[in-house]
């Protein structure tokens, strides 16, 4: 169909082409994503090897390599609270093919914590799909240097941090580990003194040695150390109790309602990925992360996927990411946490 512009009048002309740029673009979405992916997958890991970031991104890549038969290269680019990482992918082209796996640091709290960071995480950053929303534990050690025994539970640890000052760990400042005790701190009106560490392990070394009194740690992170004995799990900020430590409550359970707090883990993309080629990798994923399989490496980090917790479109995703920013950044202020 050939449309002559010249004789519209130019308000109608000027609707017509945005309305025929638009269909372009739709089609052209439409056309990447019948051939999506036609080469393999950039997916940066704004961490280190071995932490929590990295193994999510390599159980998802592997699950998609099973379930859609995609060539998902992880790459690690730590550095900056992640920044670094997702200043590499959200600079790439638009097509879907670099991609970045985010977590709550770098996806919501950074932009509270941090005086610049290189890109602005609401108008650069495409969410795609939601993977997991990891709890916290709350780890002391067990036979800690503590007047009246170690702290073997929460109501001792509240007692202690009424009376005198308690020490609690964080693998870092602004993580969610530091932001769930600054909120325990004041929802307990305890007396606390944030000790910040350069990671989990160390923090996680520390704390079995009796240098810090407690911890607020991811439960892939603590499991392992719980279940070797090494430290004492006094709670968990889910919602439920969890399959991988039935006998440990809930922070509401143990008389701290408000204390739900989880790490969100999630695939993201530079602003900009056609919604058509967004949705290949937001189904892909979805379908692969529900695979018994992975269903049950996940519940070996203990992670328990109840509904609400994985998936959905990239829509409901970016309005969780809102949601946990509306949430944390009052949290942020008040805590005084601030990186240059």
């Amino acid at each position: 169909m050939n449309i002559m512009t010249n004789d519209i009048d130019p308000r109608r002309r000027t609707v017509l082409r945005s309305t025929l740029a638009l269909g372009a673009l739709a089609a052209s979405g439409a056309s990447l994503a019948g051939d999506f992916p036609a080469k393999p997958i950039r997916l940066i890991v704004p961490a280190p090897p071995g932490g929590g970031t990295d193994a999510m991104a390599r159980l998802m890549a592997s699950a998609l390599a099973e379930s859609a038969k995609w060539n998902v290269i992880a790459e690690n680019r730590p550095g900056g609270g992640g920044n670094i990482g997702f200043d590499q992918a959200f600079r790439a082209p638009p097509d879907g093919y670099t991609l970045a796996l985010g977590e709550s640091s770098n996806m919501i709290v950074n932009e509270f914590l941090y005086h610049r960071i290189p890109y602005d995480i609401e108008k650069d950053m495409q969410p795609i799909a939601l993977l997991a929303k990891v709890p916290l534990v709350l780890l002391t050690s067990l036979d800690g240097p503590h007047e009246g025994g170690p702290y073997d539970s929460v109501e001792k640890l509240v007692a202690a941090g009424r009376k005198g000052t308690i020490s609690f760990a964080s693998s870092g400042n602004g993580t969610l580990a530091h932001l769930v005790g600054e909120l325990w701190k004041s929802q307990a009106r305890l007396n606390m003194l944030h000790v910040p560490y350069r990671g989990a392990a160390p923090a996680l070394t520390d704390l079995i040695g009796g240098q810090v009194d407690m911890f607020f740690a991811s439960v892939p992170v603590a499991l392992p150390m719980i279940q070797g004995g090494k430290v004492r799990a006094l709670a968990v900020t889910a919602p439920e109790r969890l399959s991988a430590l039935k006998d440990v409550p809930t922070m509401a359970q143990a008389g701290y309602p408000g204390m739900d707090a989880s790490v969100v883990f999630g695939l993201v993309g530079p602003a900009g990925i056609p919604a058509a080629v967004a949705a290949e990798p937001n189904g892909q994923v979805n379908k692969a992360m529900q695979s018994p399989a992975v269903a049950r490496q996940l519940l070996v980090m203990g992670v328990d996927r109840a509904p609400g917790t994985f998936g959905g479109d990239p829509a409901s995703f970016a309005a969780l990411l809102r949601e946990e920013r509306a949430k944390w950044a009052p949290v942020v202020k008040a805590s005084g946490a601030q990186v240059d």
